[in-house]
């Protein structure tokens, strides 16, 4: 906003004032009682399977797979089940979910983040991440994706972020990882991880330390990330990348959040 220069402009703040924080455009911070939903104004639960990725989970739509834990928390647990749902593999083996804001909350620019608890064992895949609104007229990758953290089970200390669209999506996408010094795992404590975004510049960061930079220039196609995204949030079990779960991973796995905001 451009300072004003009328008449009546009001004087100068003190130079120890402290500047009001600005307002969340978006915030969950998921306060309610243990086994409530989430907020349905905020929040759609998409159900079914995810055969592009050869996925193994079947997403359901209940609190059994998505709820509040009474402490300021969504936990969102996968299972080791069968609910009678047929997935591309045959009879469904897993249960998890998966939360977006299509249709109710998007954004072209800010900070995103999320302060997040990830799961642990082989074949677990939890993200925090976007795609762009206009998915259904478009498809992907032309609609753009953000990856503001994923991370993938045999790889429990590394989150990576990352750009898809067209020319550079799937194994092609642009982006970097971090990973936590000493040996340490993401699984052992909530860590924050955020974008900060404009038209032409995306920066990721984990625990405030920034860890890559992509502009149009650092992509071989169109930059796909100058309109309205909205946010998903999930617990895949399984699929190319993490591979399938074996017999030392553990059931059931939780990805606790404790908020998500855009400002």
């Amino acid at each position: 906003m451009a300072a004003s220069t009328g008449a009546a402009a009001f004087a100068a703040p003190a130079a120890d004032s402290a500047a009001p924080a600005p307002a969340a455009a978006f915030e969950d911070n998921f306060d309610g009682p243990a086994g409530a939903a989430v907020d349905g104004g905020k929040w759609n639960l998409e159900t079914g399977d995810n055969v592009n990725n050869h996925e193994r989970q079947w997403y359901t739509s209940g609190t059994d797979n998505a709820a509040l834990d009474g402490n300021g928390n969504l936990v969102i647990t996968a299972k080791k089940e069968n609910i009678g749902q047929t997935c591309w593999y045959g009879p469904c083996e897993y249960t998890s979910a998966r939360l977006t804001t299509a249709g109710k909350f998007t954004t072209s620019s800010g900070r995103v983040e999320a302060r997040i608890k990830v799961p642990t064992g082989q074949g677990m895949w939890p993200a925090f991440w976007m795609l762009g609104e206009d998915i259904g007229s478009v498809g992907w990758p032309e609609c753009g994706e953000i990856d503001v953290m994923e991370n993938v089970g045999f790889e429990p200390g590394t989150v990576h972020g990352t750009l898809h669209g067209p020319g550079y999506s799937g194994e092609g996408g642009v982006g970097n990882s971090y990973t936590l010094p000493d040996g340490q795992a993401f699984t052992d404590d909530f860590h924050t991880f955020a974008v900060d975004w404009s038209p032409e510049k995306i920066t990721w960061s984990v625990d405030g330390q920034e860890f890559s930079t992509k502009t149009p220039a650092d992509v071989p196609g169109r930059w796909a990330f100058d309109h309205q995204f909205y946010l998903i949030l999930n617990l895949a079990v399984g699929g190319y990348w993490p591979g399938d779960p074996d017999d030392s991973t553990q059931f059931p796995q939780q990805l606790v959040v404790d908020y998500v905001r855009v400002s």
